[in-house]
């Protein structure tokens, strides 16, 4: 073989080992996109370049993989959700108080499936490789519980805050804990934080303004379906 026909193959040896260790590189970063979701931009924007990002979110698999996590028995989820239900109900009558109880209620369920709690740094970490699209509500509502712990927080925060609880704790707990508002049955009352979600939507047209139409009854104990996040 001569030596321009070695250096040639030699050369087509690079290139192919390039477009492999490229497509690897591709297909491992979109393997992170998809499991730590938001958490992966959050990640990037925060490091000095995305090779130290990604080797950062790939530590956070390994310490993940040696952790014992615990599944959840269906009469613990139902016990949970009775739980949640309590503390979102009594939100309009004491904001401040329910937002702590969420706080703690969380905390409960994170540290029952086996993630360890006594650091919050480190609890986001471990949160992150299965939790990483909701994540992002976690930490709006910590940061307004801690606010609200100063006394700085207004209503409306509070009521923010109950909802991004709600979306990081159905994630974890495996199932929406109670109906959302916009998911309560027709002709039920809705209560707590969801109250006050309704409160907020605009007024309907006076019904001396609107035509009498013989529209389809609606059978207003129907029950919601569950839905997941």
């Amino acid at each position: 073989m001569s030596t321009t026909q070695i250096v040639a193959l030699v050369v087509a040896l690079l290139i192919i080992a390039a477009v492999v260790l490229a497509a690897v590189t591709v297909s491992r970063r979109r393997a992170l996109r998809q499991r730590f979701g938001p958490e992966y931009d959050r990640v990037v924007a925060e490091a000095d370049n995305r090779s130290a990002a990604e080797a950062e979110l790939r530590e956070r698999e390994r310490r993940h993989a040696d952790l014992t996590l615990n599944e959840l028995t269906p009469q613990a989820r139902a016990e949970y959700a009775t739980q949640w239900a309590a503390v979102q109900a009594r939100f309009v009558e004491e904001p401040t108080g329910t937002v702590s109880e969420a706080d703690q209620l969380v905390t409960r369920l994170v540290r029952e499936r086996g993630y360890p709690t006594s650091d919050y740094d480190e609890a986001l970490a471990h949160l992150s490789v299965e939790h990483g699209h909701t994540l992002g509500h976690y930490r709006d509502a910590h940061d307004i519980y801690l606010a609200n712990e100063r006394g700085e927080a207004t209503t409306e925060q509070l009521r923010q805050a109950l909802m991004h609880y709600r979306s990081i704790f159905a994630d974890i707990l495996g199932e929406e804990p109670v109906p959302a508002a916009d998911a309560t049955p027709t002709g039920a009352t809705p209560t707590g934080a969801d109250r006050v979600v309704v409160a907020d939507e605009a007024p309907t047209a006076d019904a001396t303004d609107t035509p009498t139409t013989d529209a389809p009854a609606t059978d207003p104990t129907a029950a919601s379906g569950t839905r997941r996040r």
